[in-house]
């Protein structure tokens, strides 16, 4: 399996390079988003592992840019940064996942190998589920023709579960896929924003898009509800 890595920290680069060598990876490495964004368009990668604050181009540009030129490669954003807009900002960039730094090398490597599994699928740019549109790059959600407005915590959770239409997801999976790693409270706060967002997709439609599947989470009616 063959990984890009695109990291400015010269000694994190190539501390991870030789464990996921170790791991049988072969890595190459950028140290900035215009070596890397090259690299990324002619390299043939399984994965491409980006930081998003880089010298010369930053992560969220090389994700845009590698998108809009057709590239579906699977991206891993891999940032210190871990608020609830970064992560959502990436995802709307075409971002496949989000690690924050610290990070476990394990989980890395699950994750890497996770995406690699899935493939490189390409997105379409608008998400629908029946009548239910949302749109990542103008953050436009619209139901019946009508537009919705979300808070970012509930357009990233609707992404999610849109991206994933027709499939049971979990708490876990939602809480390391819209909020981060790193979050240590309750999972009960999903279930807090699936009630916010049934109140503003569903209910003023007469419509039961999201669907709680007991004792394993929910999912979201490819049909919209």
């Amino acid at each position: 399996m063959r990984v890009l890595m695109v990291e400015d920290e010269v000694r994190l680069a190539e501390t991870v390079r030789r464990g996921l060598v170790a791991e049988g990876f072969l890595v190459d490495l950028a140290s900035d988003g215009v070596a890397g964004l090259e690299a990324a368009q002619t390299g043939g990668y399984d994965v491409i592992m980006l930081d998003i604050m880089l010298p010369r181009l930053n992560g969220y540009e090389v994700c845009r840019q590698l998108r809009a030129a057709d590239v579906w490669t699977p991206v891993l954003m891999l940032t210190a940064k871990d608020g609830e807009y970064d992560q959502v900002d990436a995802f709307d960039l075409g971002a496949d996942d989000y690690l924050t730094k610290p990070f476990s090398f394990v989980v890395l490597v699950a994750r890497l190998r996770a995406l690699v599994r899935r493939g490189a699928p390409e997105r379409p740019a608008l998400l629908a589920a029946g009548d239910l549109t949302l749109d990542p790059r103008s953050r436009v959600v619209a139901r019946a023709g009508a537009e919705i407005t979300l808070t970012p915590r509930e357009f990233g959770l609707l992404h999610y579960l849109m991206r994933h239409r027709g499939d049971v997801v979990s708490k876990a999976e939602i809480l390391e896929s819209v909020w981060d790693l790193n979050y240590d409270g309750d999972d009960n706060v999903v279930e807090v924003y699936v009630g916010y967002l049934r109140r503003k997709i569903d209910y003023p439609f007469a419509r039961k898009a999201i669907e709680t599947v007991r004792g394993a989470g929910y999912r979201l009616e490819g049909n919209g509800g």
